[in-house]
């Protein structure tokens, strides 16, 4: 089964990523509804849990960069100074000759951090996709979704949904309307109506008559009696997750719900909280011995890790509940795993690891310096033989002279050439 969002993406890497994250969101789900729980919200959070357990060889690893850095960065920062204002072309080299020789001592690579983020990267951005288009990766829920998508269709083709001009139900349309045709059309519809809000999603319940509608002997959409399947997908602690925050409150506080109101209000909140605790649960590093460049450098990047949680706490007011309950998921996952890592590096014997780094980058540099000396040896060998070549050429240039003086030097130069080439 294909929906347009799972289909789209060209990227070769990515799109297998978002492929593997989705299986794992739709086995999740799986299990949950087998054990009478169909809860998005829920599936979010074991997914982020799931996913964050499989990233943590990673985060360990860039944990551990992060400890050997706080004592590395004073000894680099040493060479810096040692080496400031030398600009000729020998100094520089010489300073990073034994800049070099730290990062070997201390066992870790100058790109090191940015490896384990290049790899991160991608997943993180998979993760978010599989969880904004869940109908897309988790069977049953796009299944449920594509009976309405199939009766929209059968009405009218689509058309009033097309070119409503209501609000948000307008503004969803026009993300996804240069693909709403041919075969398309019904996934696009899919996409539509997954990013509705309940209010909207009412509007069109009217406009096509989807009340009656179930799936598997189940309304799919509310009556005055019962609460539909979607409802259920959606529903997380009283709040449609599919709604923003800011949706839930303004209507909340027009119809006097009060609890709903502050448990949307809570998800912004928890957001910017655990994100600024996890901030500070992060390696600091020392700004007193480095070098100016470097400091404000430092000083950049804690304002930016300062506006961080501002910045989440908002997106996570205006996009839908469930991108909130992920970066809450994901926040208290890390703050709880760099709690875990932080004892784990501090219970290590930090010297007995920068020695056992010392040791094996010494062996390495003992065995390249071997198959340099071979290769030398080789190079040397092949310019030998290829002078020896030259010079049996040269012996094969002499012309031979058939009227030579017994004993002279032209009767030993035909003597020799006769003789290479009887060789060849």
């Amino acid at each position: 089964m294909n929906f347009y969002l799972a289909t789209q993406n060209s990227t070769p890497i990515f799109k297998y990523i978002v492929w593997i994250l989705g299986k794992i969101m739709a086995g999740i789900f799986t299990i949950i509804d087998r054990i009478g729980i169909p809860n998005i919200g829920l599936a979010i959070i074991l997914f982020t849990i799931v996913v964050n357990l499989m990233m943590l060889p990673l985060t360990i690893k860039q944990q551990k960069f992060s400890k050997l850095s706080l004592k590395m960065n004073p000894e680099l920062n040493a060479i810096k100074n040692k080496y400031k204002g030398k600009t000729d072309q020998n100094s520089q080299m010489a300073m990073q000759n034994e800049m070099t020789q730290v990062y070997a001592k201390y066992g870790v690579s100058p790109t090191g951090s940015c490896g384990n983020l290049l790899i991160q990267l991608p997943i993180l951005f998979a993760l978010y996709r599989v969880i904004y288009a869940m109908p897309a990766y988790v069977g049953k829920i796009g299944d449920t979704f594509r009976v309405l998508a199939a009766k929209i269709i059968s009405v009218d083709n689509g058309e009033w949904l097309i070119s409503a001009e209501v609000g948000k139900i307008a503004n969803t349309v026009a993300m996804y309307k240069s693909n709403l045709k041919g075969e398309n059309l019904e996934n696009g519809i899919i996409d539509i109506l997954n990013r509705l809000s309940s209010s909207d999603m009412a509007l069109v319940a009217d406009q096509y008559g989807l009340s009656d509608l179930t799936f598997q002997g189940e309304l799919i959409l509310n009556s005055e009696s019962t609460r539909g399947l979607i409802s259920t997908y959606n529903n997380f602690l009283g709040l449609n997750i599919g709604d923003s925050p800011f949706h839930i409150i303004k209507e909340s506080f027009s119809t006097g719900q009060w609890f709903i109101l502050i448990g949307a209000l809570c998800i912004p909140l928890f957001s910017m909280a655990s994100q600024w605790i996890n901030m500070k649960l992060m390696p600091q590093q020392d700004t007193s011995d480095m070098d100016e460049t470097t400091a404000q450098m430092q000083s950049s990047m804690k304002m930016m890790n300062n506006f961080m949680p501002l910045m989440s706490g908002y997106f996570c007011f205006t996009l839908p509940c469930g991108m909130g309950i992920y970066w809450v998921a994901s926040s208290v996952v890390r703050s709880i795993q760099q709690v875990v890592i932080n004892r784990y590096i501090d219970r290590m014997d930090i010297d007995k690891l920068i020695q056992k780094n010392a040791d094996k980058a010494a062996k390495k540099m003992e065995k390249l310096k071997a198959n340099q000396e071979k290769l030398n040896a080789y190079a040397s060998m092949n310019t030998k033989n290829i002078q020896q070549r030259a010079n049996v050429s040269s012996y094969s240039n002499i012309p031979t002279n058939t009227s030579t003086k017994p004993g002279s030097m032209f009767e030993k130069a035909n003597m020799v050439n006769d003789y290479n080439g009887k060789r060849k």
